[in-house]
């Protein structure tokens, strides 16, 4: 069973040792950057984890140090647009972006840059917006790791409307107004009660708090719901996964950790993608997990960590090349 070593610390805390910087896109985009590393020679490999939309990487602090103490190199770093990438906002945004390709673009060259700098084996990890896009680089041939975890990957909203009618409302939307303006009012779901908001997100209060403290102290952070062109941009890429030979061309081994009772992402859209990944591994919680896996109460985090640990090590052996 997988041994705590960062809650002692407490969530609140950027330890010595872990350095936060900015990496500068190909437009001169500055977006935040952390790195957690540990000594050469300890080192099991790096791995790159890429959060949500809304997410920023202070929340994964303690995942980081697990990960840390396992021997892995960690980076993180946050979307433009969001979590103070671009430079902190004097006010809270909606990570609305003109095409999520940009953000393709930005993953791409900043894991081309990672890669060169970290030690193999390279392991991508992405959670919920993160997990797409990075299966998106994947299956365009953006990036090439030697393998992949997407933690409750958005492949699709849980919603009952059918796909074709949230692009048309969408692009309505869009074409009717300032397609930047947010969707909804309040919290990560249109209908849903910011002070319900953790019934979105995990069952574990103290995380939950963690997540609220590093917002006050560091107000960039926070980010409003989406915008309407996020919800568009977002059908595009979604169509653009869906599209025949897409999925079924990628070689690289991908884990998927998912919960069937989400409420934000589609759980039937991540099984689908599961099947056609060639070599896909779906493990999935029933509702003792909510959306934020890594963020969970220990019994169900502690599963998690040992299902992601059992598969790097099968797929990302220690002297692993990529």
């Amino acid at each position: 069973m997988v041994k705590h070593v960062w809650k002692p610390l407490g969530g609140r805390t950027i330890p010595d040792g872990a350095h936060e910087s900015t990496w500068t896109a190909a437009d001169g985009t500055a977006i935040r950057r952390l790195d957690w590393r540990c000594t050469p020679n300890a080192s099991r490999g790096s791995i790159l984890f890429l959060p949500g939309r809304g997410d920023f990487y202070e929340k994964y602090l303690e995942t980081f140090d697990y990960w840390g103490t396992k021997g892995w190199h960690v980076t993180a770093a946050d979307w433009r647009g969001q979590a103070g990438s671009a430079g902190p906002p004097p006010g809270p945004v909606s990570g609305d972006i003109a095409d999520f390709a940009v953000w393709i673009d930005d993953l791409a060259d900043l894991y081309q840059a990672w890669r060169a700098q970290a030690p193999a084996p390279h392991v991508v990890i992405g959670h919920s917006m993160g997990g797409h896009l990075v299966l998106r680089a994947l299956a365009q041939g953006r990036i090439d790791p030697v393998a992949t975890v997407l933690s409750a990957p958005m492949l699709g909203f849980a919603t009952i409307l059918p796909r074709w009618l949230q692009r048309i409302y969408a692009a309505a939307m869009v074409r009717t107004g300032d397609p930047a303006r947010p969707a909804w009012k309040t919290s990560e779901k249109p209908g849903a009660r910011a002070a319900l908001r953790a019934n979105l997100l995990t069952h574990d209060a103290g995380r939950y708090a963690d997540e609220q403290w590093w917002r006050a102290q560091r107000p960039w952070l926070s980010l409003v719901p989406a915008s309407w062109r996020w919800l568009q941009k977002s059908s595009a890429s979604f169509d653009l996964l869906d599209s025949p030979g897409m999925l079924e061309a990628v070689k690289t081994p991908v884990l998927l950790v998912a919960t069937r009772h989400d409420r934000l992402v589609s759980w039937r859209a991540i099984a689908r993608a599961a099947r056609r990944l060639p070599r896909a591994q779906l493990v999935a919680w029933g509702r003792e997990g909510r959306h934020e896996l890594l963020r969970e109460s220990d019994p169900v985090r502690d599963r998690v960590l040992a299902t992601i640990d059992e598969f790097l090590e099968r797929e990302a052996p220690a002297n692993a090349a990529g």
